[in-house]
């Protein structure tokens, strides 16, 4: 069987992506969305994932390139001088690891977003983080002992079939993924031994910000069996306060509505599904 979650990031960062992700959930293929408790729409956001309840909404959580949900005089280390946090991830990485005090504000960070969250009412479907910081290790495991506590049963660890990508079209491999891979295969294996689900693969790293509706109907016609999770980055703009410069968000939107991408899936008897399916069905196997 071959199952495949459909996620958009950022969901709360704006309202083009809030649009977007209403969109694409209700005209396309989308069918989760991971939610920035701190971002500037995070509050329409919300209200939209309550008129939208087949939409499996999950924490994205934001400790690079955002807000604390938490006072900037609890979390001194994790901000620069604008209360923002700071954006060179591999000090951070080091003071994370090395440093007490900052994981002490990093654990009360974690645990401030997942108690965000929770106040919102909605189910958590699964949880994973921007810029995939959640592949650091203390970061993961924070993850885990923080989220049992709010209901926690899946996360995305990104581990992208780099085979399955160059048969489609060859692409030089980034930095980023080669440090990832790694790192989203180690996590992956820690998040399974702690009884969470995750994707037997995802796809999104290599070509993310760029998921045209070409590479979006090519990945899903050579879906293998088992469990996928396609993420992207749909947005009714291409700029908006935050946005990523050179993302396509809209062309990526156009990906996710568009009629033979959502032709392929029923042709190929494709069943498109939220983490909370993919966990209730290993409940019944169980």
């Amino acid at each position: 069987m071959k199952r495949l979650i459909v996620t958009s990031d950022d969901f709360g960062a704006s309202l083009a992506v809030n649009e977007a992700v209403e969109q694409a959930h209700t005209q396309g293929i989308l069918t989760a969305a991971s939610l920035m408790v701190a971002g500037d729409a995070a509050a329409d956001a919300v209200q939209r994932a309550k008129r939208l309840p087949t939409l499996g909404v999950g924490l994205h959580l934001v400790l690079v390139e955002g807000r604390p949900m938490l006072p900037v005089a609890e979390v001194p280390d994790l901000v620069d001088e604008t209360g923002h946090f700071r954006t060179n991830m591999a000090l951070a990485g080091v003071n994370f690891f090395f440093r007490p005090s900052v994981r002490r504000q990093l654990a009360a960070e974690i645990e401030a977003q997942f108690a965000a969250f929770h106040a919102t009412g909605l189910p958590l479907d699964h949880v994973n983080a921007h810029k995939h910081f959640h592949l650091h290790p203390t970061i993961a495991g924070l993850i885990l002992s923080v989220g049992r506590r709010y209901g926690l049963a899946a996360a995305r660890a990104p581990v992208e079939p780099l085979e399955m990508i160059a048969a489609i079209e060859p692409t030089p491999q980034t930095l980023v993924g080669r440090i990832a891979g790694p790192y989203a295969k180690s996590v992956a294996r820690r998040f399974r031994a702690a009884g969470l689900v995750v994707p037997d693969r995802v796809l999104g790293l290599a070509w993310s910000g760029h998921m045209t509706t070409e590479r979006v109907r090519t990945l899903v016609e050579r879906l293998p069996d088992g469990v996928s999770e396609l993420y992207c980055h749909p947005a009714t703009s291409d700029e908006y306060p935050g946005s990523a410069p050179g993302y396509a968000y809209r062309a990526e939107l156009a990906a996710l509505l568009d009629p033979g991408v959502r032709a392929v899936v029923a042709g190929r008897d494709i069943q498109l599904c939220r983490f909370a399916e993919v966990q209730a069905r290993r409940n019944m196997a169980a």
